[in-house]
């Protein structure tokens, strides 16, 4: 269906239906959509933009991808073209199912209803467009309603929130900056004063490119309710697909991950030199025993090759389930196949200055290598967070998923120790003697008084090492509600001779030190 505007046909925005399972989704996907070349987080999906994020769980394994394939299969029984846009997170167009099943409110609650029946619990948004969908899937949980602004829309718990035609640019405007993906440009946005979607749509979208370049112009057009680039989205004239054939069949997960970065990386290249970029891919793998999966998946904004790489291991994930890793009873696979199911025409690319850029897709191939060989757990990078010691602010998750971090940065985290990160943060505190000029040991009582000025530091057992300079104590006591739990500390920061720096601190009267600085 086509409006007529002005003397032109205008394509009519799409009523697209999210389906968001939050048992299933990705933690590293706190919720940012819209920025181009990143997925987000349940609720991910390509511009700056966050709701809510406390603490999460870990990242869901082989059983939640098999559930999450499970969920899919259900839903394909109301709409046969179901797109995957995450793990836990799946879409698909509205208008039509919604004219059978009696309305979208009617549509989403049979959807909810029998996806139930596999045990999971789901939430449904419905919009003009698949960001603001996300954005509605994530506020019709009932925990975060209160934290989602809908205007004059009604906002009662409900595992349904459906914006109606027409309204999703008022149901945006309200959105603060930081639901987009891009959190360094949100977090300027909001120095700048344009603290909600609405600030930043009334701005000129031509002044926005200007100041902020491509990932303003993204954010505009999501502020807008448009979609991230012009919709031109076509399925390609000629067949762009490319093929990975396994002989012997591979029954292990990994190197099928690292086959499919490279094959994402042949798609690119052959998509490039015709002008386009992929926004759905469809992933197909074949098994010796004939099976076969296919799955759409799909990206508001270029799909990255290490982003195909890691849909095709969820894709995996859930297929073969959690006791079939390295079964090879089956014959493993034989084939996968990626076709660039969705292009549109490239609107360039600009590479930073110092080429960052290449530099990161350099190490990524050397991570996936490196995983193929010896396990996705082989390469972890760290996620820093929230949290009072240095310790609990670093998650470390395996290259190449998008998870959050186990605590979230946002609150103020009182008795956390400000300044500069430390270099070295230990697994296990290293016990540690500190002595004053006398030679006897320094204590601090519980009111944090010192008996005497920290002299020389000795770590495990090695030589002494003088301290030229101190700071502290810093006392920080935690759950004292909970006598199991309950710990009492005081923290220093201690200067040696050597030029180290380091973070003790003073439990049940033993000195440990628990970081180091460079």
């Amino acid at each position: 269906m086509r409006a007529r505007r002005s003397g032109a046909l205008v394509p009519e925005t799409p009523r697209i239906m999210v389906l968001r399972c939050p048992g299933l989704c990705d933690p590293g996907a706190p919720s940012r959509l819209g920025a181009p070349g990143r997925l987000g987080a349940p609720g991910r999906l390509g511009a700056p933009s966050r709701l809510g994020a406390p603490s999460r769980p870990a990242a869901p394994g082989p059983h939640a991808a098999k559930l999450f394939e499970q969920v899919i299969a259900v839903v394909t029984g109301f709409c046969p073209q179901v797109e995957a846009v995450e793990p836990g997170v799946c879409a698909f167009g509205a208008r039509g199912p919604a004219r059978y099943f009696g309305g979208e409110t009617a549509l989403a609650g049979q959807v909810i209803a029998a996806v139930s029946e596999l045990g999971v619990e789901s939430r449904a948004g419905v919009a003009d467009g698949l960001f603001a969908a996300l954005l509605a899937a994530r506020g019709a949980d009932p925990a975060r309603i209160d934290r989602v602004s809908v205007g004059s829309i009604d906002a009662i718990p409900s595992p349904v929130l459906v914006i109606p035609p027409g309204r999703t640019a008022g149901f945006l405007a309200r959105q603060p900056v930081s639901v987009l993906a891009d959190q360094d440009l949100a977090g300027l946005l909001t120095r700048l004063g344009l603290r909600t979607l609405g600030d930043l749509a009334a701005l000129p979208a031509g002044d926005v490119a200007g100041r902020f370049g491509p990932a303003g112009e993204t954010a505009h057009r999501l502020a807008c309710g448009l979609g991230s680039r012009p919709l031109a989205v076509r399925p390609p004239a000629e067949d762009l697909s490319v093929t990975q054939e396994f002989d012997p069949p591979e029954p292990l997960a990994e190197p099928v991950v690292f086959a499919a970065k490279a094959l994402a990386e042949r798609m690119h290249d052959g998509l490039a030199a015709r002008g386009l970029i992929c926004v759905r891919v469809q992933v197909q793998a074949t098994r010796a025993d004939g099976r076969e999966s296919r799955r759409l998946w799909r990206h508001d904004g270029l799909l990255s090759a290490a982003g195909v790489a890691g849909r095709v291991r969820w894709q995996l994930d859930g297929w073969r389930g959690p006791a079939e890793g390295t079964d090879s009873s089956e014959g493993g696979i034989v084939v996968l196949r990626l076709v660039p199911d969705q292009v549109v025409r490239a609107i360039g690319y600009q590479l930073a200055l110092w080429g960052e850029a290449m530099v990161s897709d350099r190490v990524a191939r050397a991570a996936m290598r490196v995983q193929a060989m010896l396990g996705h757990e082989a390469v972890l990078r760290p996620v820093p967070g929230g949290g009072r010691d240095v310790g609990e602010r670093i998650t470390l998750v395996p290259f190449g998923e998008k998870t959050e971090p186990r605590l979230a940065a946002g609150p103020p985290w009182p008795g956390r120790v400000a300044g500069p990160a430390p270099a070295v943060v230990y697994p296990f505190a290293r016990e540690a003697d500190v002595t004053d000029e006398a030679g006897a040991a320094v204590t601090v009582t519980g009111r944090c008084v010192m008996s005497a000025a920290p002299a020389w530091l000795a770590i495990d057992g090695d030589p002494r090492r003088r301290v030229t300079c101190w700071a502290g104590p810093w006392p920080l006591s935690e759950r004292w509600w909970d006598p199991v739990a309950a710990r009492r500390r005081a923290r220093f920061q201690l200067l040696t001779g050597d030029g180290q720096a380091w973070l003790a601190a003073v439990q049940d009267g033993r000195w440990l030190i628990e970081a180091g600085y460079r």
